[in-house]
């Protein structure tokens, strides 16, 4: 019988046929499992991804995109490696999948060498059938798990290498695939992101607390009655927001206002010899003069002592540059801790910008009140003289006058006993005006050098304008001082009377052990002054001082009178 039947009615497949019907449905089932397997693995990357945006502080970030690796690719063990700020090592490493009892069994981190290494020189995707066996290995430490598959993929936040994602040990055997690389790549960029928010946030919140800070210390030393005490509250506050090891600050201090380290909080000072301390103070010093932030590795600056094995690096920052406080503020983190952030290089010169301006707004303050109490006494003084004694004398010569009229006996025995009173209150008053007048001359120079101004500038139409600079009240003795005073009275009258000036600076201080006056004006200069004698007077003092005087005219104009002497040492 014919195989189609009667008529072509019926038919029967050829087994031919039927194979390949059989291989295309096997092949459609193989393709339907990868698609939902890739289906999967996509909806695990975006599983992955979307916890990184959900938190913003950095070590959280980190830690999660090593877990969020090793589940999208299902391996046994993933790190993250932060790179140094010089990008040629590691600073951080992040594991995962190794317990903690057997990482501390392994000993340090590593840095960055081996094939760590190479991907941090070739910051490329990197996958390795067996990790041992590549040239760049170095093997492993003892107590290490044992590792073969690898792949390697770069975290890059912007056009920057943030560090790289480490995973090994694919779940179940076998090698990581080229889906694998693709995912943590993917993964990898959406780190990146998270990274650079993190980043950021961490930035801003670390700006945000140096800035608070930096109110704080500025109130402070406002309201300090001893104001090197409070500059130690600003070394002590430095180091609590830099998170750091150490800190001081080298500026003028104590009576002699020496430069020297003070204000110290935080360990390890005590470690330090004499040498480490002046190596540190002499780049101090530098910072101070320049007014140029530097960070300096602590081998560098302390020398090789004990201190380069408990710091990595410092801070120095400039401390009222310019002022009379004129000096550096040091910061030092200790070995195991981070360098630096950016954050702190660009906001510690602020930190130390308010609390330089309130050291000087304080000694203003101070200066203020010390000013105002010599007027009142002034004040006080003047009026118990020109009216209150006036006024007790003459009643005093009116009881004398109503003598005559009264009759011997009691009465004019109580004029007597009333005058006698006057006399003694006369007597009284008078010895506490000598008493006002001796605590005037007892008056830091300082005081007595703006008042001399003051007093011999009032016929200006503009106030005159007085910098003091250097340990004046404590360094000029007291025979300078008064040759200083008498100087400048004569400076501050020739430009009064004889330049015509409408404005007058004034600048006195002490600097590399001597004391300087200057006088400028914007006058029209001394002229043929047909009467020099307080001006050879002037240059007689400095003489007599071992010193010298120097008048002429001033850059813009005016008249420049500049008188120096030299400070005994000690």
């Amino acid at each position: 019988m014919d195989a189609q039947g009667e008529g072509g009615g019926g038919s029967v497949f050829p087994e031919a046929a039927a194979g390949r019907i059989e291989d295309l449905l096997r092949q459609f089932v193989s393709r339907a499992h990868e698609l939902l397997d890739t289906q999967e693995r996509m909806r695990g990357l975006v599983s992955a991804v979307v916890p990184l945006a959900e938190d913003l502080d950095l070590a959280v970030v980190l830690h999660r995109v090593v877990n969020a690796a090793r589940d999208l690719v299902r391996a046994e063990y993933g790190a993250l490696g932060v790179l140094a700020p010089d990008g040629t090592a590691l600073s951080h490493f992040i594991t995962a999948g190794i317990p903690d009892e057997l990482i501390r069994a392994i000993g340090p981190l590593p840095t960055g060498h081996g094939v760590l290494g190479l991907l941090i020189r070739e910051p490329h995707p990197l996958r390795l059938h067996d990790l041992g066996t590549h040239p760049e290995s170095h093997g492993f430490p003892a107590h290490h798990p044992r590792m073969s598959s690898f792949l390697g993929v770069p975290i890059r936040v912007g056009d920057e290498v943030f560090g790289n994602l480490y995973l090994t040990e694919k779940r179940g055997g076998g090698d990581f695939t080229a889906e694998d690389e693709d995912l943590v790549v993917a993964l990898a960029a959406a780190a990146g992101v998270a990274i650079q928010n993190a980043r950021l946030f961490d930035d801003t919140a670390r700006r945000e607390r140096w800035l608070e800070s930096s109110m704080e210390v500025a109130g402070t030393l406002l309201d300090a009655e001893d104001l090197d005490e409070a500059v130690g509250g600003v070394a002590a506050e430095a180091l609590r927001v830099s998170d750091s090891a150490m800190s001081a600050i080298l500026k003028p201090w104590g009576t002699g206002r020496e430069l020297s380290w003070g204000a110290r909080a935080g360990e390890g000072w005590a470690t330090l010899d004499s040498a480490a301390l002046a190596s540190a103070a002499g780049r101090a010093a530098q910072v101070a003069s320049s007014g140029k932030v530097a960070v300096v590795p602590a081998a560098e600056l302390f020398g090789d002592g004990p201190a380069v094995r408990f710091l990595r690096e410092a801070l120095l920052v400039p401390f009222g540059h310019g002022t009379q406080d004129q000096g550096a503020l040091l910061l030092a983190r200790g070995a195991g801790a981070a360098a630096f952030p950016a954050v702190d290089v660009e906001i510690a010169p602020v930190f130390c910008g308010y609390a330089s301006l309130a050291l000087q707004v304080a000694r203003s303050h101070r200066l203020r009140e010390e000013l105002l109490v010599v007027t009142d006494r002034d004040r006080i003084a003047r009026d118990l003289h020109d009216v209150v004694i006036q006024r007790l004398f003459a009643a005093g010569l009116s009881l004398q006058g109503l003598r005559r009229f009264i009759p011997p006996g009691s009465a004019e025995d109580k004029v007597d006993q009333i005058t006698a009173e006057l006399d003694d209150t006369i007597f009284s008053l008078r010895s506490t005006i000598y008493s006002l007048n001796e605590a005037r001359a007892r008056d830091s120079l300082s005081v007595r050098l703006v008042r001399a101004v003051q007093d011999g500038a009032v016929s200006l139409r503009r106030a005159p304008r007085v910098e003091l600079s250097g340990p004046i009240d404590t360094a000029v003795p007291a025979d300078v001082a008064d040759q200083a005073l008498a100087v400048l009275s004569e400076g501050v009258s020739n430009a009064v009377r004889h330049a015509d000036a409408d404005t007058l600076w004034v600048s006195a201080g002490v600097a590399d052990g001597e004391f300087e006056l200057v006088v400028v004006d914007d006058g029209k200069g001394l002229g043929e002054v047909s009467r020099r004698s307080g001006l050879k007077n002037v240059e007689e003092r400095a003489a007599e001082l071992g010193g010298e005087f120097e008048v002429g005219p001033a850059d813009d104009g005016g008249t420049r009178f500049r008188w120096a002497v030299p400070l005994p040492s000690g």
